[in-house]
């Protein structure tokens, strides 16, 4: 039998709620009701909604960086960015519960961040490197919506591929 820790529509319907009310305002009994299942099998795997946001966090990221192609680590590493910059389930928690990746950012690697160096040290072939090309990107995922205007997202992308190709020798 699969772990219902792995159950798409379980997180399916975590991200139907965490999009509708946000992390702080979701609840299992929301996750469980609109997933048809228990709220005890909900408990069963997950003791808290933040647990089960971390793992549906790690589901969406996963996803999103396994669908890159990865024969060119800039252009990856780019358009990994923008991917995340743009997707709902991002762009909801920095909104409204930004407080939820700090954890991520100052204390501890998630399993996003495992499963993203995983592919950048495949890539590149040194470890180093991935968590150095990791970090940079990281920093123009979070950092950049502050530093427009006079530049604009596209122009800052394209610094951030600029310093990829000079740093890995693209």
């Amino acid at each position: 039998m699969t772990s219902i820790r792995h159950n798409d529509g379980v997180l399916d319907a975590a991200r139907d709620c965490v999009l509708a009310y946000g992390v702080r305002r979701t609840t299992l009994t929301d996750v469980a009701r609109r997933a048809g299942v228990s709220r005890m099998t909900i408990y069963r795997r997950w003791p808290d909604v933040r647990t089960l946001v971390a793992d549906l966090m790690t589901r969406e990221w996963v996803s999103l960086v396994e669908a890159l192609d990865m024969s060119d680590p800039v252009r990856a590493a780019v358009a990994g960015v923008r991917g995340l910059r743009g997707h709902p389930l991002w762009r909801k928690i920095v909104e409204a519960d930004p407080e939820l990746l700090l954890p991520y950012l100052l204390d501890r690697r998630g399993a996003g961040h495992e499963a993203v160096l995983e592919v950048l040290e495949r890539a590149l072939g040194d470890a180093r490197r991935a968590r150095a090309v990791l970090l940079v990107a990281q920093s123009f995922l979070l950092s950049a919506p502050t530093m427009l205007d006079p530049v604009t997202m596209d122009e800052l992308d394209a610094e951030l591929a600029a310093l990829l190709e000079a740093y890995l020798g693209e």
